[in-house]
């Protein structure tokens, strides 16, 4: 939307972020540690921010996003319970145990783990205290976004306070306004900039389960005929050392209805069940979370005086768990292409700036994207042919090393270690 009426006055600060939420408030910890002042305007209040509700998501990072959470500051405020490692990782098609699994590990990437997982809610509230206490920084929760708009020399945003619904209109102005408020959002639709969405007509379910045996800290991802699941490693239940596991079922509706009706303990013990009872007994921890698989790709990443961030730029599914990542590398890279360009005195909303930003992260983004949904599109597909290509694929994947080795640096986040068969030491 453009603005009809931009304002003479001086802008109130360098960035505005629209969206409070990890990618939101990374990136207005990462400007301002880079010189640049943020300020994002979220609607959740100060203290639902500060302590987030657990939403049973587990993120998987990879060891480039653990690196820049570090730098920022974020990954040293998280508990010791709240980190676990991802060690290696299989993936089964068909019912567990039936035929081999292709195991993935670090080895020859340098590094002794394909990454960490840690809870959704913990990884908000360490962006959180990150970014209400960075310099340069101002949040401004309880904010309902009521227009977005950009002209020839500034973005703008109007809001009013939630807690205030009589007050004036405010309005706030920058050179530049970034978009990170979901992969429906609504600052994206008004700037202008249309989005492809894929429904895939499924439903995940999140949960924590207690189990019976230790997992060794591998993850599973099981491509059953019917639903999929993903066994996540968690680190020991704090209080009495048990092994702790997340769940990811993924089932049409109504299969998701019907296991979300089904007693806690029916529920876990289906899940069990569909996993081969590899570590025995399960019991359910907590609640079970609901959530509709919906891929969002936006048409543009970046226009003059605005750019879009995280599930607003590319929501992913959660396969193969790029997601949190890709909206990691987007923050890193905006703030890299920002700083580089006050750095050479240019204006930091320009449309040329800001394709710099655009073309690095769609070149990043693309191929993880259709990767993605080739794997979802493939793993549940519960036809003949479909069955007979993704046996083949994993058996390929089994017997060419450079496959494996390309697979792990997507779940790593390094470079892939490529054979040297054949060559010269």
């Amino acid at each position: 939307m453009t603005d009809p009426n931009p304002s003479p006055t001086p802008p109130d600060c360098d960035v505005l972020i629209v969206g409070g939420g990890p990618a939101g408030l990374s990136l207005a910890a990462s400007l301002g540690q880079a010189g640049l002042r943020a300020t994002v305007l979220e609607l959740q209040a100060r203290e639902q921010l500060a302590a987030p509700a657990p939403d049973g998501r587990e993120i998987a990072l990879t060891h480039p996003s653990v690196a820049l959470l570090s730098r920022l500051d974020s990954w040293q405020r998280l508990a010791a319970h709240e980190v676990g490692l991802l060690r290696a990782a299989q993936v089964h098609d068909g019912p567990v145990g039936r035929r081999g699994a292709l195991d993935l590990h670090a080895g020859g990437t340098g590094v002794d783990h394909l990454g960490w997982i840690v809870p959704n809610h913990a990884l908000r509230r360490s962006a959180w205290e990150v970014a209400s206490t960075t310099p340069l920084v101002r949040v401004v929760a309880g904010a309902r976004v009521l227009r977005v708009a950009a002209a020839a020399a500034q973005a703008s945003v109007e809001y009013t306070l939630a807690d205030q619904p009589q007050a004036p209109v405010q309005r706030l102005t920058a050179p530049l306004v970034v978009a990170a408020d979901s992969r429906l959002s609504a600052t994206r639709r008004q700037l202008g900039i249309g989005a492809a969405m894929t429904d895939f007509g499924r439903t995940v379910i999140v949960c924590r389960l207690r189990c019976e045996r230790p997992h060794g800290e591998v993850a599973h991802e099981c491509f059953g005929y019917q639903r999929t699941l993903a066994i996540l490693p968690l680190p020991a239940d704090p209080a009495d050392g048990a092994p702790l596991c997340s769940a990811v079922v993924t089932a049409d509706s109504a299969q998701a209805q019907a296991l979300l009706q089904l007693p806690a303990q029916a529920f876990a013990d289906s899940v069990a069940e569909q996993f081969g009872h590899r570590l025995g007994a399960m019991q359910l921890v907590g609640e079970r979370h609901a959530y509709p698989l919906m891929a969002v790709y936006a048409q543009r990443f970046a226009v003059a005086r605005c750019a879009l961030l995280g599930d607003a730029a590319v929501g992913m599914h959660p396969v193969t768990a790029h997601g949190y990542n890709l909206g990691l590398s987007g923050v890193a890279t905006l703030t890299r292409v920002l700083a580089e360009a006050r750095g050479r005195g240019e204006d930091i909303g320009a449309a040329h700036v800001l394709a710099r930003y655009a073309r690095a992260h769609h070149l990043h983004a693309w191929p993880l994207f259709e990767g993605t949904n080739a794997v979802v599109r493939l793993y549940t597909d519960t036809r003949a042919p479909a069955r007979l290509a993704r046996r083949a694929v994993l058996s390929g994947a089994r017997a060419l090393a450079p496959l494996q080795a390309l697979i792990v640096s997507q779940l790593t986040g390094r470079r892939p270690a490529w054979p040297t068969a054949g060559r010269g030491r």
